[in-house]
């Protein structure tokens, strides 16, 4: 048994090594993959975005001159002044351009990085220039000639890195739709926004970078891997093909620039001229899955020894549980069902004791429960109703709810208890605020009474007033019942005086009530139409001496089945 058991434990586990190293190794690489393309896609299209917004907003701030009312004039005018004047007259509109684009600092402010402009008329001459001129004609110039067609962004080397150039046609103050401009504003801007959302590369692990390249498949910033990168790396990679002449956003693993296979996803700005790659290398993707396939296979060699050695000892030990549970079944059975075996081995040996122990505690339990209810018989005959051998005149009152079987057939046992809960508490409210005595609750009715204690005048009225506000009170309950999506409800009252029996018992400090006066208040209850007091000829001959009230016979009484006669009661101020 011992051959046979370590056998299997070392078959078991060598097998669930091999399964578990074959499906992790699998799954980890799938989640890491979609893991790293997700992260990646977040980071291109974040960033792709902010670099579109930030190129379209240097595009509207560029135009913010090119459509200044002044601008356009004085390039009207250079436009058409001689060409023997002409350096005469741009020296004296020189104030005046300088002065327009000096408000134009001042309204967007200094943060764009604003270092020149240049405004060219159609003949390719300077106008202006903030900063110094090296050639005076820009007519061949591939910025002034893409100018005239539309506005660009575009970038130039510069000894310490780039400069970002935004190029927007001027078209004159009367223009259509179709006119041609009368020239062209060629601004440089500083790119240290740019530049931040790219070299941040927090999250992107030690091989991890985001850079541009532009539609010349020209590195546009700062290699993490390469200095100097800017204008010389050349990128002619798979997304920046499927970017420049597919339009097409790209996410995978393909070889960059180095010719190294990367995790990459890219943002296409094909009409912006740039396309954004946010990349990782792979290796360093799968470097977690490398370290989990050493961890398994250490954790499974461990595990595996253990095994072994815990099966020689459960081996060993395992006919001890089973002499255990032997010996406590044969107790059982001579009676003693104390005995318990505590046995806590995980296994079916463990199963079955854990099932004898709770069999002989029932037992044990189901003996003690019934001793225990042979005392509580033996108590109850101290508890039964003990009748006093006096009588006194209450009024009694019962509220009962109309249709409640069908009301709450159709509600669940939650919404039921809410429903009778809303009913019973709000009605046992407004008895108490009146001195009324909650008696108890027969199903959907409650039984009350108002005890005459130092005058009968004074208990019949407060019995009166007390239900004819339980009658005004239907809308309150009502809104309470709506509130908690519950139906609502109608229900009926009745009233009687006389003399009842009391019975006390010893478990409860309100004494129950019997006798005719409260089987009168029962039937005649079914005669009250709803949410409305009727009281019994008992109650009417004590309280018809009232002027508070109106009080209307009611001819029809069969369901009573006698001669009582029965009351309607309502306030002087309810018209029936």
């Amino acid at each position: 048994m011992d051959k046979k058991l370590i056998l299997l434990v070392i078959m078991v586990s060598i097998i669930t090594i091999v399964i578990t190293a074959y499906l992790s190794f699998n799954y980890a690489e799938q989640i890491l993959t979609d893991r790293a393309s997700n992260q990646l896609l977040g980071e291109s299209t974040v960033r792709g975005n902010a670099i579109r917004l930030l190129f379209e907003s240097r595009i509207e701030q560029n135009k913010i001159i090119a459509n200044d009312p002044m601008i356009k004039i004085l390039v009207t005018e250079l436009d058409n002044t001689p060409e023997d004047e002409f350096d005469k007259v741009r020296d004296s509109k020189r104030r005046d351009f300088l002065t327009q684009i000096q408000a134009f600092q001042t309204l967007v402010g200094f943060s764009i990085g604003f270092e020149d402009v240049k405004i060219i008329g159609t003949n390719g001459k300077v106008f202006f220039s903030l900063g110094k001129l090296t050639d005076n004609s820009f007519l061949q110039d591939p910025l002034f000639q893409n100018g005239l067609k539309k506005s660009i962004v575009d970038f130039e080397p510069t000894p310490t890195g780039k400069k970002m150039i935004v190029v927007s046609p001027i078209f004159a103050q009367d223009s259509k739709k179709d006119d041609n401009p009368i020239g062209v504003i060629i601004s440089r801007m500083r790119t240290e926004s740019l530049d931040n959302i790219l070299v941040d590369r927090s999250g992107l692990g030690e091989t991890g970078e985001v850079y541009i390249v532009n539609d010349g498949f020209l590195m546009l910033s700062e290699s993490r891997f390469i200095n100097n990168a800017i204008f010389k790396q050349k990128v002619d990679t798979i997304p920046v093909q499927k970017c420049f002449r597919e339009g097409e956003d790209f996410t995978g693993i393909y070889p960059d620039y180095r010719k190294i296979n990367i995790h990459g996803s890219s943002y296409c700005a094909k009409d912006l001229g740039f396309v954004l790659l946010a990349e990782i290398d792979e290796a360093e993707t799968i470097q977690p899955i490398l370290i989990l396939q050493d961890r398994i296979f250490q954790t499974g060699l461990v595990i595996t020894t253990i095994m072994i050695f815990v099966a020689f000892i459960v081996s060993k030990t395992i006919s001890r549980p089973l002499n255990k549970l032997k010996n406590a079944a044969n107790q059982v059975a001579k009676g003693d069902f104390h005995v318990r075996t505590n046995i806590t081995t995980r296994d079916e040996i463990g199963e079955l004791s854990h099932a004898f122990d709770s069999m002989t505690e029932k037992l044990q339990k189901s003996l003690i429960e019934i001793k225990e209810k042979e005392d509580v018989i033996r108590q109850q005959e101290n508890i039964l109703l003990q009748f006093s051998s006096h009588s006194e005149k209450y009024c009694v009152c019962m509220i009962d709810i109309m249709n409640s079987t069908k009301i709450t057939l159709k509600l669940s046992e939650s919404e039921t208890s809410e429903f009778y809960k809303i009913f019973l508490n709000s009605i046992a409210e407004i008895v108490k605020n009146f001195g009324g005595i909650v008696v108890k609750n027969i199903g959907d009715a409650l039984l009350f009474y108002f005890p005459v204690t130092l005058s009968e005048e004074s208990a019949l009225k407060k019995c009166l007033d007390c239900c004819l506000t339980l009658c005004e009170s239907h809308e309150d309950i009502v809104q309470k019942l709506e509130k908690q999506n519950l139906p609502i409800f109608n229900y009926r009252i009745s009233s009687t005086y006389g003399i009842v029996r009391i019975a006390k018992t010893s478990i409860s400090s309100v004494n129950d009530i019997f006798g005719n006066t409260v089987n009168r208040c029962a039937k005649i209850n079914r005669i009250a139409p709803a949410n409305k007091l009727v009281i019994g000829q008992d109650f009417y001959d004590s309280a018809k001496i009232f002027d508070d009230y109106i009080f209307k016979k009611i001819d029809d009484v069969t369901e009573t089945k006698s001669d009582y006669s029965v009351y309607l009661v309502l306030k002087k101020n309810v018209i029936l």
